[in-house]
């Protein structure tokens, strides 16, 4: 039954077609507590002091100003607007902004500083109100005597938002107080005064029948009739229900605003220099004027060094772009050499950060975080892979649909190191068509009413609420959070159809079924955004699916979901508990393994072909035998022994089958996998020496290709593509010639060397082991091999040298560099999407957290589900 279309996964706006088709501040405003400003909507904060608007300061456009009918009726302070008598002041137009966003998300925060007159207003007197008159409205917050009072309208209440939720009898005061209500997408609804939740409340249904013409008021109903008297000092709407923490910390910031203070001239041009210049150094010069390099003794990668020049004298003058040798090498296109010149937009920035006085705010660029760009604003649909297809189906119906989903899905391909990249996990015909075989498939090998059991004690085919509860909450499990009432009324369609046809209770749930695992919210991990590019926290069930697709690579189980449905995955200590819990899962082995299996590529081996002629050893089990063999090692640093990540690069021990004990020159010890212990073995001992990874440099053992794979992925260094008319076709080793001297042949060349110097000597230590891994004292010419040779740290000025592997491996596993290499790829490979500049300061901050823990991988997928990376969506401020 193919029931749904499906959307490709571009930058998510909207998806479209989902189905068919504390302590009393007294007012103080401290200078280091800051008000939340993500998802705000209106402000207004009573600074005018006098005239008929009152603008909204929200900064989201448009802004939505209240005109005041009768100024004489308001009393202006400082930052205050005092009702003495009833008023009116309303929006001049219909809140579209406003009402929209908050139908889009589902959710919404009223907030506000006030002062009562009295204990004695009723009606209930009208605070902040989104209305037309006294009967119909879509919010309002309101006083009902001695007691804070709120209506608001769902598709589960009236029109005039009744049942309404309340604060406790005799909790309104006639002092400055901080009230604040929300409600999220489950339905929650509270209240807060002072920072303290006095009441909490379901408030079901959706917003879908919200009025798109009413307009916001104050102080009273937009028709008159419910004036409210006394101190408006600050009203804000959200369309997000911010959390405990968030009251608190908007209690804390008190009513005033701080004023907004001018960006020093300083200020502007270091945010020059961070968002445009720093990247295009990265990109453009520092290939050649590093502190390796520091080609005409410059180097632009240091501040100081930067400022002080090189061997032409400075090169930057601080306020003058056109007494700036560098400048002038960039605007006549002198620079950079034998590469494209910059753009005129990438000129003109220069140009801007000299003149404003070149401020280098930072000690050094690490050209790294700029190669995906400077920030992280798009948010991309994240599609399953195949394995998290799978797992997931298996997970969510108890059926196994392995062999036809490789069999039937294309296959994931890798970009930027791994498959779960979400830009690169686009849709066609093939996966639309496969999909909904695959469902039908699922739908056939399942007890649909076993299933349907979970969810439902009815068997009845009713077309009545019975069904829609049901509907409800088998969708919520297929789907991984609620469904939305468009959503429930139109699978409970389906059953209205079946029962129309003459069907029964089964074949409406097979219908169904079959429908929901190819919608698209089954097959995609969609979250709501923000169109606004702002920053929001991912709601309980967002957050569900976050942790348990980074953790165990599946859905979320019945215990996380109950979490969320409790709303503790915010808890930071509920949250660190279920975390814990899964971390001890065996799902979180599975998924460490997929991810050491794509970061090194480990499927490449299954197609390895050497030449038959070099190596007629070769056995295509012995390829299988190195994947065990790495697979096998990770489980037992990470997992048995709970070792820091780099013990990876220089652990004396390995796995090994007899045939690949023998390929490595080891004794076998007996059948099937065994651990070896290598402390006798200096040559072998970490990653590096495993053949999985040795035959990356192909039948003959590569240097730039080894020596790429340690920069890129262990030292995060950065090279450009060779010009196009170099010729990168290797050189055949012979007689008085191995891989090592043509290395350094090319590291000797004027036009090469600049760049292999930066990566080939990372291979030399590396030399005796030949294209499948074996180890060798001498090449088939009779070359001696050698194993000595240094590694140039990304960053810094010199080469630290190394006498043999062993060496190298203990150099890379005492890096700090390497440590944070790894940290990035976990990171990354747990996001499924590249790593930007704008990520940098979070990653850095899970880094510290994860070595202050032992550096291990569990601290470190701790650290990850709990920074803001995963907490929050969007980059916005």
């Amino acid at each position: 039954m193919h029931l749904l279309s499906f959307c490709s996964p571009l930058r998510l706006i909207a998806v479209a077609g989902l189905l068919l088709s504390t302590a009393w501040f007294s007012g103080l405003n401290p200078a280091n507590a800051q008000r939340v400003k993500h998802s705000l909507q209106v402000l207004y904060t009573f600074e005018e002091g006098s005239g008929g608007i009152i603008r909204d300061r929200s900064d989201t456009s448009p802004p939505l100003d209240l005109k005041i009918a009768d100024p004489k009726e308001l009393d202006w302070q400082d930052g205050v607007l005092v009702a003495h008598s009833p008023a009116s002041i309303v929006s001049t137009t219909p809140a579209t902004k406003l009402i929209n966003s908050v139908k889009r998300s589902g959710e919404i925060t009223l907030e506000a500083w006030i002062r009562p007159a009295n204990r004695s207003q009723a009606g209930p007197a009208r605070i902040v109100s989104l209305s037309s008159d006294t009967s119909h409205r879509n919010f309002t917050l309101g006083q009902e005597k001695d007691l804070f009072d709120v209506r608001l309208r769902t598709s589960k209440t009236d029109r005039n938002g009744l049942p309404s939720t309340t604060s406790p009898g005799k909790s309104l005061r006639t002092k400055l107080t901080h009230v604040v209500f929300t409600r999220d997408s489950k339905g929650r609804a509270r209240i807060y005064l002072d920072g303290k939740r006095v009441a909490e409340k379901q408030v079901a249904g959706d917003f879908g029948n919200w009025d798109g013409n009413y307009r916001l008021s104050l102080a009273n109903e937009a028709s008159g009739g419910r004036p409210w008297l006394g101190e408006l000092h600050l009203v804000a709407i959200y369309d997000l229900a911010l959390s405990g923490d968030e009251v608190q910390q908007n209690f804390a910031a008190g009513p005033q605003l701080s004023p907004p203070q001018p960006l020093s001239p300083d200020a502007v041009s270091a945010g020059l220099f961070r968002q445009h210049v720093a990247p295009l150094l990265a990109k453009h010069c520092l290939e050649c004027h590093d502190s390796a390099i520091k080609k005409g003794e410059l180097d632009l990668s240091r501040k100081l060094a930067a400022l002080s020049g090189g061997e032409s004298g400075e090169v930057i003058s601080p306020g003058n772009a056109a007494d700036s040798l560098l400048w002038q090498a960039v605007a006549s296109d002198d620079m950079p050499k034998d590469r494209a010149p910059l753009s005129d937009e990438e000129k003109q920035s220069l140009r801007k950060w000299l003149d404003s006085g070149a401020v280098y705010p930072v000690e050094r660029i690490d050209p790294v975080i700029y190669v995906h760009g400077g920030g992280s604003r798009d948010v991309w649909v994240q599609r399953l892979t195949v394995n998290e297809y799978i797992t997931t189906v298996r997970r969510a119906v108890g059926v196994d649909v392995a062999a036809q989903a490789h069999e039937i899905l294309p296959p994931d391909l890798r970009a930027d190191g791994f498959r779960n990249t979400a830009y690169n996990l686009s849709v066609d015909l093939k996966h639309v068509e496969a999909y909904a075989r695959l469902a039908e498939i699922t739908v056939d090998k399942m007890d649909v009413l076993k299933f349907a059991a979970r969810f439902s004690k009815s068997t009845k085919l009713s077309t009545d609420d019975t069904m829609r509860q049901h509907v409800a909450a088998m969708g919520k499990w297929l789907f991984r959070g609620p469904l939305t009432e468009r959503e429930v009324s139109a699978y409970s369609g389906i059953a209205t159809t079946v029962a129309s046809a003459g069907g029964d209770f089964e074949l409406a749930n097979r219908f169904i079924i079959e429908a929901m695992l190819q919608s698209p919210r089954f097959i995609y991990r969609i979250e709501r955004q923000d169109d606004r590019g702002r920053s929001r926290r991912v709601d309980d069930y967002e957050l569900a699916s976050r942790l348990s697709y980074i953790l165990w690579g599946a859905p979320p189980d019945e215990a996380l979901l109950q979490a969320a449905d409790r709303g503790e995955l915010q808890n930071a200590a509920k949250r660190n508990a279920q975390v814990e819990r899964m971390l001890n899962d065996p799902l979180a082995k599975t998924q460490s393994a997929e991810f050491v299996s794509q970061w090194l590529n480990l499927d490449r081996l299954q197609n390895m072909r050497p030449d038959s002629k070099r190596f007629p050893n070769w056995d295509p089990q012995l390829a299988a035998d190195m994947r065990a063999e790495t697979l096998a090692f990770f489980q037992d640093v990470v997992w048995k022994e709970n070792r820091p990540l780099s013990d990876l690069l220089d652990a004396s021990f390995t796995y090994a089958t007899p045939e690949l004990a023998r390929h490595y020159g080891l004794t076998p010890q007996g059948k099937g996998l065994r651990r070896y212990d290598l402390s006798s073995v200096p040559a072998r001992g970490g990653l590096l020496t495993h053949g999985s990874v040795l035959t990356i440099g192909g039948d003959g053992a590569s240097m730039v290709a080894r020596g790429l794979f340690v920069l890129d992925d262990l030292l995060r260094g950065t090279i450009n593509a060779p010009p196009p008319c170099v010729n990168t076709t290797p050189p055949p080793t012979k007689v008085g010639l191995t891989q090592r001297g043509i290395a350094e042949q090319r590291i000797a060349d004027v036009k090469c060397g600049v760049c292999h110097v930066r990566f080939e000597p990372l291979a030399f230590g590396l030399e005796k082991f030949d294209g499948v891994g074996a180890f060798h004292q001498q090449d088939p010419f009779g070359n001696k091999l050698r194993d000595d040779g240094e590694v140039l740290f990304p960053g810094e000025a010199k080469p630290v040298s190394y006498k043999s592997s062993a060496e190298l491996m203990k150099l890379l596993a005492d890096s700090e560099r390497v440590r944070e290499s790894l940290t990035w790829k976990v990171t990354q490979f747990a996001l499924g999407r590249p790593l930007t500049a704008d990520d940098a300061a979070t990653v850095a901050e899970i880094h510290a957290a994860t070595q202050q823990a032992g550096g291990t991988y569990r601290s470190l997928l701790t650290a990850i589900v709990n920074s803001d990376l995963v907490l929050k969506s969007g980059r916005g401020t």
